[in-house]
């Protein structure tokens, strides 16, 4: 059984959820906030989190900053009453997987963690053995290990950033569209609103370039979507 660490602070709705989670196959493990986040996550080795955004003493988003940056990769939903496009994008921005909006019906909660959970496992976000490493000024993307690495230090990619990067690696020089991206990093099932790979893009800039303002490597092609250019020498249009 997949394990689904839930933290939310309304214990009606967190029973709620472990029963209904349970009857689809799940083991829930239940938290009312982030005290014993690092704890559970060790012992238990959940494969996913769902996390409230508005608790008391660390909030949501908090705790997933917290979590990506030291390089915590375990999926993580978003799960709150606030539901408007600015929450849901600054929610993707500290690294979250997915986002959903109370009220929801347990059923959407549950196909959002099936899709993430297959996300994870598809080519796009696997390793690739035969990948080798990628040199592109002074990163070094090794594709077998999903390393990010600038001068020996390693930097940590979630699964959806190293897909995306991968992707974008694997058609260097060529124009992708957003919605190509879109379907290969998270299929063709999922519901993922229009902003998610500006999103993911506007990550992975603040991780590698030099001035994300004005990006060498992960370049915009208006009307289209992005490129990734590895000796960062093509011509792009400034950000707007």
């Amino acid at each position: 059984m997949k394990k689904i660490l839930l933290i939310d602070d309304d214990p009606e709705l967190r029973q709620l959820l472990a029963t209904y989670l349970g009857r689809h196959g799940f083991d829930t493990l239940l938290l009312p906030d982030t005290r014993q986040l690092d704890a559970y996550l060790e012992r238990y080795q959940p494969h996913l989190v769902v996390l409230d955004l508005m608790m008391p003493g660390e909030d949501g988003l908090a705790a997933c900053r917290r979590l990506r940056a030291r390089g915590e990769m375990r999926p993580i939903i978003m799960l709150t009453a606030r539901d408007e496009p600015v929450d849901r994008v600054i929610g993707l921005e500290m690294g979250a997987d997915d986002y959903v909006g109370k009220p929801f019906d347990p059923r959407e909660l549950v196909a959002r963690i099936e899709a993430v959970l297959r996300r994870g496992t598809q080519p796009a976000a696997a390793p690739d053995p035969k990948g080798g490493v990628i040199h592109f000024g002074d990163w070094q993307l090794d594709r077998a290990t999903r390393q990010l690495a600038r001068e020996g230090v390693t930097v940590a990619l979630t699964s959806g950033e190293f897909a995306l990067l991968n992707i974008l690696v694997a058609n260097a020089n060529i124009p992708m569209k957003r919605e190509r991206l879109l379907e290969l990093t998270r299929g063709d099932d999922s519901e993922s609103f229009d902003r998610a790979i500006d999103v993911q893009i506007h990550r992975l800039r603040r991780l590698i370039e030099v001035d994300p303002a004005h990006p060498r490597y992960l370049q915009t092609v208006w009307g289209v979507g992005y490129v990734f250019v590895p000796d960062g020498n093509s011509e792009e249009e400034p950000d707007k």
